[in-house]
């Protein structure tokens, strides 16, 4: 009874590529747990095709791919008997492919740490602060929560190279979520706003602001007995218009992505995610492929 109604949480593996990162897919966000509960999550994701890696760098026609490892941790924690959830997420990422530079091709093979992130996230409603005991008799009905993610700018970069990993500024994502369970379905909604600090040291000195990025997911998910349980999602990402040097770019971004997501126990502490998801509509190039895996453990504080 208690594995059934434990969620099954994991972090979406991101790359600090803005492009990747603005289109991430992450079910599930908004659930419940027993205070005290932690999670140590261990992923990789590849991705392969169009990834734009920066809106604002002048490269054309990319053709990259893209290794993402990450280690997380999460703790489930009470906030004024609201059940509420830190984690952080710490990236490794390998890249290598072409694209052109004002028509000619250029090449780039690079690894190294990505931007690491850290949240906090509250749920506001439907979501009270749990004992283990008292979360065995707990039914989800309707959730409404919100988060705030803060990047760090300390991965990888260069200001000689136009393609990098990190991304050398700061940026916090705020974001609203809806969960609602409805018999084996639950249907989630969240929308979000980041927004980006300057980078004053970008590609040889140019600073490179972008305006806010907006976005929104929903996710239909299907729970099975046992533990398991599958996800349709779509996200759809607006905005991000960049200014290098007061020179205001057209780059405004506008895609939608859809994928698909399926989470097993593998034991009472161990579970496996297995996610998908490709581009179906891109106005700045990001239509790429990406599937990816995650190993969770978790285990609860005394």
């Amino acid at each position: 009874m208690f594995l059934r109604h434990f969620p099954v949480f994991l972090l979406a593996v991101t790359a600090s590529a803005s492009g990747l990162r603005a289109q991430s897919i992450e079910p599930r966000s908004y659930s419940n747990a027993p205070i005290g509960s932690s999670f140590l999550i261990v992923g990789a994701a590849v991705t392969e095709g169009g990834l734009s890696i920066d809106p604002a760098v002048p490269l054309t026609e990319p053709d990259l791919e893209t290794v993402n490892g990450v280690l997380g941790y999460a703790r489930f924690i009470d906030l004024l008997g609201r059940s509420a959830k830190f984690d952080v997420i710490v990236p490794y990422t390998f890249l290598s492919g072409q694209a052109l530079f004002n028509g000619e091709p250029v090449e780039r093979e690079i690894s190294g740490f990505s931007d690491p992130a850290f949240r906090l996230s509250v749920n506001f409603h439907g979501a009270p602060a749990l004992s283990a005991e008292e979360f065995a008799s707990y039914r989800q009905r309707t959730i409404i929560g919100m988060s705030v993610q803060v990047t760090v700018p300390t991965g990888q970069y260069d200001d000689t190279r136009l393609v990098n990993i990190g991304m050398n500024r700061w940026t916090v994502k705020t974001e609203l979520g809806v969960s609602r369970a409805v018999s084996a379905w639950t249907f989630e909604f969240k929308a979000a706003a980041t927004l980006f600090t300057d980078n004053d040291d970008f590609f040889r000195g140019q600073t490179r602001e972008q305006s806010p990025m907006y976005s929104s997911q929903g996710h239909a998910i299907y729970n099975f007995r046992g533990g398991r349980w599958a996800s349709f999602d779509a996200t759809y990402f607006t905005g991000g218009r960049t200014t290098l040097d007061s020179a205001r770019k057209q780059d405004l971004q506008r895609n939608w992505r859809l994928g698909a997501t399926y989470a097993f126990p593998v034991s009472k502490q161990n579970s496996i995610k297995l996610y998908a998801s490709r581009g179906v509509s891109a106005r700045t190039g990001n239509d790429f492929d990406l599937l990816g895996i995650a190993w969770q453990h978790r285990w609860l504080a005394r």
